[in-house]
Parts: C-alpha cells; structure tokens; sequence
C-alpha cells in the first residue's frame, strides 16, 4: 500500500497507474465538475479507493454521500482515504449494487477492474452482498453515479420506472459489440426518463474500428462515459 499527499491528506492506493489516472480525470479533467445544492444527497456507486467522493465533497462541502464499493481490498482504501481527508456525512457500504438483495460471486482484483463475476467461480472470486439499488430511489437523489464494471445495464434497466427523482446522472458504461442492443435500449430507457445525454470515450480500445484485429480480444469492447442531465 502506498500514498500520496492530495490536497493536504494522505491518500492511500495500492496501484500507481491506477490513481495517476483517477487523479486525471477526476480533478484535473473534472468528469463529475457541476453545481450540486446545499446538502446534496450522492450515490456513488463504485466508490473504489474514493476519489470520486473525495472530490464531491470538495465541490459541496455539505454533501451527503453514499459510497458503494464491494472489493474488500478498495473498501479498505476508501475507508482509509475518508477519514484522512477528515470527511462527514459519508456513508460507506461494502456491497455491490446489483438489482437484486442477494449474494453475488465477485471477481475481487483489489483494482477498478474488480467486478460481478458471471462466469464460473474461480480462485480469485468470492461471494459478496449486493444491494438493490431501487431501493434506494425513494428520495430525491442530486447525483447518482454509477460505475460498476459492465452490470450497469442490469441495474439502468432494474430502476427504469424509478428514476423521477434523479437529478443528474453518471454512467461509465462497459460492454462489448454483442451488447450493442443493450446499450440501444440503455439510451432509450436514459430518454424516456426525461434526460439529456452527452457522450465520451472512457477508454479508446479501438483506434480503427473499421478494421480492428479480429485476434485482438480486450476485456471490453466499448467503454463510455454517459453525462445525464435535465434542463430544469
């Protein structure tokens, strides 16, 4: 484990590519840069080490958040990370958000890689906790994000008839060209509920689509970052 000094703190880590990239598009870039109320109340949903709380809570002081992160390896950080900033009002849960109350087979990386496990259990999956993230709509929400490693469909598709009390939203979308129907109905579900949405690469995986190496097998074909918003 290491750290370095982020704004004052110590902010601990166990991957330098890792942070340096979080760091990036996290406070330099600003992915998640808008104007939050007094008091807001935040979903992080893949909380990892915390950065992305961390930088909630520097633009709305008074915020609310409640972090999600099912790796025990990133929940350990993220608790760390929390009380070094010296942060209140944070909420932290060590389960998965799924779109079910149920235990999962979860691959745990201890990176941001770290996911719901769909395959066979290997030897670096183990169960863990997953919540249903519906139930948590039942009051306003200023920001919901979710990264969850390729189960945001699930989820998006759990909460469709419950999103009215959603305000922005953030969805870091991972899947792969066999998908391509499922982010088809991602959007279509994100605009019937009344939001606007802006797009960009998460990750380049393809500098040529056209003729991408067919040999070439990455664990995700397509990664987004997908801004949701209202006009009023």
């Amino acid at each position: 484990m290491h750290y370095h000094k982020l704004y004052g703190h110590k902010t601990w880590f166990s991957n330098g590519q890792e942070y340096l990239h979080g760091v990036k598009e996290i406070f330099i870039q600003e992915i998640y840069k808008q104007t939050l109320p007094e008091n807001a109340y935040v979903l992080d949903c893949g909380a990892n080490i915390g950065l992305s709380v961390i930088y909630i809570k520097r633009i709305c002081s008074t915020a609310t958040v409640v972090a999600f992160e099912p790796d025990s390896s990133n929940f350990k950080l993220l608790k760390a990370n929390i009380q070094s900033h010296g942060l209140q009002n944070i909420e932290l849960k060590n389960v998965a958000v799924w779109n079910q109350n149920m235990s999962l087979n979860f691959l745990s990386e201890g990176s941001m890689s770290s996911k719901i496990n769909f395959n066979e259990k290997t030897k670096q999956s183990n169960m863990v906790q997953a919540i249903r993230l519906k139930d948590y709509l039942t009051k306003k929400i200023d920001f919901l994000k979710i990264d969850i490693e390729g189960a945001e469909f699930e989820v998006i598709k759990d909460i469709k008839d419950n999103m009215d009390n959603i305000k922005t939203l953030f969805i870091e979308y991972h899947g792969n060209f066999e998908q391509n129907k499922e982010l088809t109905e991602l959007f279509e579900i994100i605009k019937f509920n009344g939001f606007h949405f802006y797009i960009k690469e998460a990750a380049s995986v393809y500098d040529h689509p056209f003729i991408h190496n067919k040999d070439f097998h990455p664990q995700y074909d397509i990664q987004l970052n997908i801004f949701c918003f209202r006009n009023n």
